[in-house]
């Protein structure tokens, strides 16, 4: 065998507009493996050890996609993501144990925008994170239903479906990406039900009804007076939800 082997072609490093992705993980072999994969699919990748490094990183960097582990030392990942729901919509990927359900569903109410459980395929986070990007660029597109109206409003509430903006007066009002993505579905239909199975649109790991109740429940603590008792966002028996509008 010739000792001349030609070494394996190395991978470019990423466009310097490719999308910025924080991974947080207290394992520093999950953080070097996922740096490396994602690195190869063509994304840029920070990392930190700890909430607290995250906050570090987030005064410092702008990032398109924060994946966060919910065990970790000291702060844990869902008390971060409720710190971060606070600062901002950057959309939230969260790694759980396969068992911890109770886990999924408290980052669901907490905001983030999908789950993938331990231990999963890297080509699934891969896919995961593809669909996040893709439902957060679409914030600036028009709505995916074609529409003659630029916004809808219900109540003291102003939804803008081309941009996605949901304002109750003066005040913006925070949205994270799935709660976005299933209030335009809701304003398109302009009352009609959409079930539950389109409001949860492309992402596998929240394709069930009951994640899709709790992020229902979610979005109607911000547009409701009372959330137990919807005037706006209704339940259609049978048939999904529907966004009542004002005529």
């Amino acid at each position: 065998m010739s000792d001349t082997t030609a070494a394996p072609p190395m991978t470019p490093p990423p466009a310097d507009d490719a999308p910025h992705l924080l991974v947080v993980d207290d394992d520093r072999r999950i953080r070097a493996l996922l740096s490396r994969y994602l690195s190869g699919q063509g994304y840029r990748v920070t990392t930190a050890g700890t909430a607290l490094e995250a906050r570090a990183r987030l005064r410092n960097l702008a990032f398109d996609l924060i994946i966060l582990d919910v065990m970790m030392p000291g702060e844990s990942g869902l008390e971060f993501a409720s710190w971060q729901r606070e600062e901002s919509d950057v959309p939230i990927l969260m790694l759980t144990a396969r068992t911890d359900a109770a886990d999924r569903v408290r980052g669901l109410e907490t905001g983030v925008d999908d789950y993938l459980a331990k231990p999963f395929e890297p080509k699934e986070l891969s896919l995961r994170i593809a669909s996040i990007l893709r439902r957060t660029a679409a914030r600036a597109e028009p709505p995916p239903v074609a529409t003659s109206v630029a916004s809808v409003r219900f109540g003291a509430f102003t939804f803008n479906l081309e941009r996605g903006d949901l304002r109750h007066a003066d005040e913006i009002i925070r949205l994270t990406d799935r709660e976005r993505f299933m209030l335009r579905l809701l304003a398109n239909a302009a009352g009609e039900p959409v079930s539950r199975e389109e409001l949860a649109g492309e992402s596998g790991g929240a394709n069930n009804e009951r994640t899709v109740d709790v992020q229902i429940n979610r979005l109607r603590r911000k547009i409701e007076t009372d959330p137990t008792n919807p005037h706006h966002l209704q339940t259609a028996r049978g048939a999904g939800y529907r966004l009542m509008l004002d005529r």
